[in-house]
């Protein structure tokens, strides 16, 4: 956490003089809203992904923490204030900083609900949270891709123990998975750094655990620092490598905080995006551009030549003798959806815990135990899991809206990591 006894001076308000009003105003709610989600993150552990800001806020958020309902009530509040400044506000930048505010603040009041025992149906708390409304699609429309897999794994026995079989023997042994992450990492922030200026002094600490729900986790810190976690609780193959190294990395998880300390906090002043609500439109942003981050980072060929020529010999992996490895890395990745179908059914109650498991087996071509850590996942995060699949096909269709070339892409990236973005957003053309 970066130790700074005040904000950032404000950038200067637009003209005339009620948007100064209506600015000066969204500061004090911004405020109320740090203070609000730092006292919901003392009902709910793990609420609070990462906050940065004055630590007397935090002290007094800890010391005296109001109960759900007097949050719940405060949410809506601030909620009718910034619907009675909106309008005032002629800065675009202003407007979509109230639009921000109002997202983040409409989820903090679904979730001070969902902790007080009230259940929506998955679509709604999605919505709500996170400020889209997925549209699935039946497990039956996976068939097709099943029998794609299976023609690129044949063999006796069902096509879950064969997929399994066949990408065990790209497992990374536990002695070089530092090795491996070291340079799989140093290989995402070398390509990012091109297109994407580093805050001077940027750094992380990459650690190892167990567990998890989760197979990887950035804690950011503030100060441009964050602590990225590998979970080991199940064999790690090669591919998570540069998968976890972009998404919790570069361009993922940590240049997004970085350019948000940077642009906004600092920048800008704005108190508001020193705190991150884990349950709220922030994640859908967040997940998206972290998984989009790994094809940016690595386009077309150049994945599995990192893979082939830097990364299987440093784990002392084989490298296969044909390109089928990842032609099935990437049949696999289009059954994705079948995730959040699942997890919607689970959590509708349309269908119970071990036959979600048994699904999650057969759609997504899981080990039961692999199996059994993203059911856990759902538990533990429910819709949450929308944001990685959807979310990134969002940042996808926003950024190469077009055809643009990679300067483009990359500059577009960049709008999304430094300005206040919400998922509807990404449906308007870049700028």
């Amino acid at each position: 956490m970066a130790d700074r006894a005040d904000w950032p001076a404000p950038a200067s308000p637009a003209d005339p003089a009620a948007a100064m009003f209506a600015t000066q105003t969204i500061d004090a709610v911004a405020t109320a809203y740090v203070l609000l989600s730092l006292e919901i993150g003392t009902h709910e552990k793990g609420y609070i992904d990462a906050y940065y800001g004055p630590p007397s806020l935090l002290d007094a958020a800890i010391a005296s923490p109001r109960d759900k309902a007097a949050l719940l009530a405060t949410a809506r509040q601030l909620m009718a204030k910034l619907d009675g400044i909106a309008p005032d506000l002629s800065d675009p930048i202003e407007k979509r900083r109230s639009a921000f505010l109002r997202a983040q603040l409409r989820a903090a009041e679904t979730r001070l609900m969902m902790m007080d025992g009230t259940r929506f149906p998955f679509a709604e708390e999605a919505e709500r949270l996170f400020g889209v409304r997925p549209d699935l699609k039946p497990l039956a429309s996976y068939d097709a891709q099943l029998a794609a897999i299976d023609a690129l794994v044949p063999g006796p026995g069902d096509l879950a123990t064969r997929v399994e079989a066949y990408l065990d023997r790209f497992t990374i042994p536990k002695e070089r998975l530092q090795k491996v992450f070291d340079a799989a990492i140093a290989r995402c922030r070398g390509r990012t750094a091109t297109h994407v200026a580093m805050p001077e002094g940027e750094s992380f600490d990459l650690q190892f655990v167990t567990g998890k729900s989760w197979s990887g986790y950035n804690y950011y810190q503030g100060g441009y620092h964050s602590i990225i976690q590998v979970n080991t609780d199940l064999p790690i193959r090669l591919s998570r490598a540069l998968d976890l190294g972009c998404h919790e990395g570069y361009p993922g998880h940590h240049l997004l905080n970085m350019k948000i300390e940077e642009q906004l906090v600092k920048g800008r002043g704005w108190a508001e995006y020193s705190v991150y609500p884990l349950y709220s439109p922030q994640s859908l942003i967040a997940e998206g551009t972290a998984n989009y981050g790994i094809d940016l980072a690595f386009p077309d060929r150049t994945r599995p030549d990192t893979e082939r020529d830097v990364l299987m010999p440093l784990a002392e992996i084989a490298p296969p003798s044909d390109d089928r490895y990842w032609q099935l890395l990437d049949a696999m990745k289009l059954l994705q959806g079948a995730r959040l179908t699942i997890a919607q059914q689970y959590l509708d109650g349309q269908i119970d815990r071990p036959t979600a498991l048994a699904l999650t087996q057969k759609y997504l071509l899981f080990s039961p135990q692999r199996a059994e850590q993203s059911v856990t996942f759902t538990d533990q995060y429910r819709s949450y899991v929308i944001n990685y699949g959807i979310g990134e096909e969002m940042v996808r269709a926003f950024i190469e809206r077009g055809n643009p070339d990679r300067d483009e892409i990359w500059r577009r990236m960049a709008l999304i990591l430094g300005e206040p973005t919400l998922p509807a957003d990404l449906l308007a053309p870049p700028e």
